[in-house]
């Protein structure tokens, strides 16, 4: 009788050790294959740069190959359409631009995604800018920037980087939160519009920090404020506008991680950990400074709260301001 217990609780310890075993083993699976990494703009770019100065450090914590795909164009939403159609198991993922979240939907009916589709899971860099003012212009912060617009409604101009983009919009938000009246004009990318700013062409530009930095230190552009809530390691001498008496002000350019909506949030959490922890090296945050971003790593919760918040924000600004998409 002693023995035929015994060989009963052996075998109900063997077979709760098999039942056990393969569920732990499938935790721990993740990632069991290579992760792609699709990136909607083309390589060089800073979301490319960044995603691809993270790459080692988040291989060595995942113990797993990451493949970076290169797919431009629409704004983003090429690429995003692409990763809304992989499946949602944590081995397709995006680097997601603010524009294609929280822009575009606004500006065109027809949208090859619905940003729903996509889960967040972090926030990865966020791309301030700064206004500037021509040097021969007399204005040196945003209080006698807004009373010089004020004393001459509609015959000043802000410079921009093209219809749409981010510095359009930050443009657009700085002079309906200022209440002033100001032509805004676009150029093709930051530096023509960095270019006649300088020579005095247009008295005020926002440009991102790389083509504003030197110039500022120089002497050669007037600094009015940087569109971030928080002021930049970079220029730490040069207010926010929030603080100089635009209450509430922000704006930035960003990119974010995302994966299919309905991928596990064990995997989304093991994906957050990784990433977060390499954004938080020294050495990976100083090369994403040298591009003019600042790193911003968030939980998967708080990257939602943002797109959701930004979304609002510029579906609003675009109604009211009647932006048109290029």
């Amino acid at each position: 009788m002693f023995h035929v217990a015994r060989r009963r609780i052996l075998a109900a310890l063997t077979a709760a050790t098999f039942v056990v075993l393969p569920l732990e083993a499938v935790e721990a699976a993740y990632p069991e294959q290579l992760i792609k990494i699709i990136v909607t703009f083309p390589p060089g770019g800073s979301a490319d740069t960044v995603i691809r100065a993270l790459e080692p450090l988040v291989t060595a914590e995942l113990k797993q190959s990451l493949v970076i795909e290169n797919r431009a164009g629409a704004g983003g939403n090429i690429g995003m359409a692409a990763v809304t159609q992989a499946g949602p198991d944590g081995y397709t993922l995006g680097v997601a631009p603010a524009g294609a979240l929280t822009v575009n939907p606004h500006l065109n009916s027809l949208m090859p995604f619905d940003p729903k589709d996509l889960a967040p899971i972090t926030l990865l860099a966020e791309i301030p800018f700064v206004l500037v003012a021509s040097a021969s212009v007399p204005a040196h912060n945003a209080t006698e920037t807004i009373a010089l617009a004020k004393a001459k409604p509609g015959a000043l101009s802000i410079g921009h980087g093209g219809n749409s983009t981010a510095m359009h919009l930050t443009a657009a938000l700085f002079t309906q939160k200022a209440g002033i009246s100001m032509e805004l004009v676009p150029y093709r990318g930051t530096a023509p519009a960095a270019v006649d700013v300088l020579a005095g062409h247009v008295p005020f530009a926002v440009l991102d920090i790389p083509a504003s930095r030197q110039l500022i230190l120089e002497g050669k552009l007037n600094a009015v404020g940087v569109s971030s809530a928080r002021r930049l390691p970079s220029l730490p001498d040069v207010p926010t506008l929030a603080e100089s008496g635009i209450a509430g002000f922000e704006s930035v350019g960003w990119f974010g991680l995302v994966a299919p909506s309905g991928t596990p949030a064990d995997v989304i959490s093991r994906l957050n950990e990784a990433f977060t922890k390499a954004l938080k090296d020294p050495a990976v945050a100083e090369k994403i400074r040298t591009l003019g971003a600042e790193p911003a790593p968030t939980s998967p919760e708080q990257f939602g709260r943002f797109i959701q918040s930004e979304s609002t924000k510029w579906g609003k600004l675009i109604s009211e301001a009647g932006i048109k998409a290029n």
